[in-house]
């Protein structure tokens, strides 16, 4: 791969000022599979200001002009979506079927999402003699983590572009190769200088240069609770608008008439995903008390026929943690159920057998775990499932809603009508019934402390976009 020594600035590949090296580790085999440059706050401050100057002519381009620049974007992306499926394989862990079957893809989905939105989308509306304009909001800043890093990219990048902003962005440290590839298909695309701009580093160094910088009108950030807190006071001095997907602790309500084999293991396959790391992820799983000791036994021989290993072997279902720090932090939440007293059915401390190297971790299952416990309230990010039984339709609900995330929920019944009302009872910014797929069109994001603002489709590019009211218009 090239270009991991520079960053992309002005539509260049120049040299960071003061950069230091950092190693990017295949979380399967704990070697470096690569070294980038990190960045500093002069080169975020290069970086905006390229952004500022392209955004002059780049805010005022055409509909026609921004759909052949996606039209174009797709043609190459389509052409390295092999490399980019092995490059998020390589940096976090994602078995390769994984990489090639979403990650990669996801990246394509959004943009041809947004090419869709653009096509169709009203700039314009009259509002009696006033006339509303709907303008390019400006400079944007990303900050994107390494759960899925082509999918956090390109839901905030596609949008952007079609909305006539430019951007500077900040991917994560630990999965900066796939990005490298995004900025080299964007280059080759035709984008024009300045509109897309890459740094490299942390978020101490770069992160909060990027959130604070006063040429930046609006940070979209994806990453923990904890982090969306310092971004959104780092960005309130310059008062920016500030668009946030953070954590989440979605509940899956497995009602007493649903289908219990296939809504089990469903909920369980979607956890073990992509390891666990995925915000939205169903990590809390309510079964009726009559039915829970079966639910307990297929949860667990569901767990029990997903192979774990190297991302890289063949028809390995889930794959490593993304770094050593994090698989300490999930292993310390199995040891924290352990002593709050909930029961473990499979899984526990260690990795799985035959993973002598590696940030892996046993997938596990909690059984008899209570609402007011630390592993049922808090993010644990890793294939950690909590099993909850309850008593009655209110109390699943109840329960379901006492946190502090509102990111996703999950319903399952065979009642489609009751299904809608309990969906409409979760505070939640989503939720998918039967275990029903996402939706490329519809709204992503959440209530509470997951955050604020939506991503994806006409709602996601609605971010970009400023309100003008020209009265008087009609004289």
């Amino acid at each position: 791969m090239q270009h991991t020594d520079t960053l992309y600035i002005g539509g260049a590949w120049i040299a960071a000022t003061n950069g230091r090296p950092h190693a990017v580790v295949n979380p399967s085999t704990e070697e470096v599979v690569a070294t980038v440059t990190l960045g500093s706050a002069a080169d975020v401050d290069r970086a905006v200001q390229a952004a500022r100057r392209a955004f002059v002519s780049y805010s005022r381009s055409t509909r026609q002009e921004r759909i052949e620049l996606l039209e174009a974007i797709i043609a190459v992306y389509q052409r390295r979506v092999p490399e980019l499926a092995a490059a998020v394989s390589v940096e976090m862990g994602a078995p390769l079927e994984l990489a090639n079957r979403r990650h990669a893809p996801s990246g394509l989905r959004h943009l041809n999402t947004t090419l869709a939105v653009l096509r169709d989308y009203q700039f314009e509306e009259r509002l009696g003699s006033t006339l509303i304009l709907r303008e390019p909001f400006g400079v944007c800043g990303f900050i994107t983590p390494w759960n899925w890093p082509i999918n956090q990219i390109m839901c905030k990048l596609a949008p952007a572009l079609a909305a006539g902003c430019t951007c500077v962005l900040k991917p994560s440290e630990m999965a900066p190769l796939s990005a490298i590839l995004i900025a080299e298909i964007l280059h080759e695309a035709g984008v024009p200088a300045g509109v897309f701009n890459l740094v490299h580093g942390d978020g101490a160094t770069v992160g909060e240069a990027l959130v604070a910088h006063p040429g930046i009108d609006l940070i979209s950030f994806t990453g923990s609770a904890k982090a969306g807190i310092r971004v959104a006071k780092l960005a309130a001095d310059s008062v920016k608008r500030v668009a946030q997907e953070l954590g989440g602790k979605s509940a899956n309500l497995i009602l007493d008439d649903a289908e219990l084999p296939s809504a089990v293991r469903a909920g369980v396959l979607h956890l073990l995903e992509n390891s666990g790391q995925s915000c939205n992820a169903p990590s809390r799983m309510f079964v009726h008390r009559r039915h829970y000791g079966e639910a307990i036994d297929i949860a667990v021989s569901t767990v029990e026929s997903v192979s774990v290993g190297e991302a890289s072997a063949p028809g390995v279902r889930m794959g490593p943690l993304s770094s050593r720090a994090h698989c300490e932090r999930v292993q310390s939440y199995i040891r924290i159920g352990m002593e709050e007293g909930a029961r473990i059915v499979t899984g526990g401390l260690g990795r799985p057998n035959g993973c002598e190297r590696g940030f892996f971790t046993r997938p596990t299952i909690f059984a008899d775990v209570r609402s007011g416990m630390q592993i049922s309230r808090e993010e644990i990010f890793g294939p950690v499932l909590c099993m909850i039984p309850y008593d009655d339709e209110d109390e699943a609900i109840r329960m379901a809603n006492d946190t502090s995330y509102g990111l996703s929920g999950y319903v399952s019944s065979s009642n489609a009508d009751r299904a809608r009302r309990v969906a409409g009872c979760l505070r939640t910014g989503m939720v998918h019934i039967n275990n029903a797929p996402p939706d490329a069109f519809a709204p992503f994001g959440g209530y509470k402390q997951s955050g604020n603002g939506r991503e994806w489709g006409r709602f996601g590019f609605e971010e970009f976009l400023e309100i003008k009211a020209v009265t008087g218009s009609d004289r």
